[in-house]
């Protein structure tokens, strides 16, 4: 029943900003309680959390991240992004969006998108 569908660019020079699209269907991102995460994977590592928007519309970050990060929805596209600046290599990763259930650290996901490869490099 619920899709998301990552989008963006694949490949983003150092420095830049990394910006990606969360298309979600079969569900509103403003349902109450959800928290519509954006999660990444780099390669040979497991799985690290970025952040998440709520319902409600404010967002949360993980604190290594924080002063690089900005998630942001749009209600009338029931879509939400992720902006990541200052990008170097080692921000190159499969990157996830997902649903939470919980929303307090226990990261329980029900639905994920596919994944979107992003790869820093000149």
């Amino acid at each position: 029943q619920v899709q998301l569908q990552e989008s963006g660019p694949g490949l983003v020079k150092p420095s830049q900003t990394l910006s990606l699209t969360c298309t979600v269907s079969g569900d509103s991102i403003t349902t109450n309680y959800y928290y519509w995460s954006w999660i990444r994977q780099p390669p040979g590592k497991g799985l690290e959390w970025i952040g998440y928007i709520r319902y409600s519309g404010s967002a949360y970050y993980s604190p290594p991240l924080k002063s690089r990060t900005s998630i942001s929805r749009d209600t009338s596209k029931n879509q939400f992004t992720l902006q990541l600046s200052s990008v170097t290599p080692e921000d190159t990763a499969v990157y996830y969006c997902a649903r939470d259930r919980a929303g307090w650290g226990t990261y329980e996901y029900d639905y994920w998108g596919q994944g979107t490869q992003v790869t820093v490099s000149s």
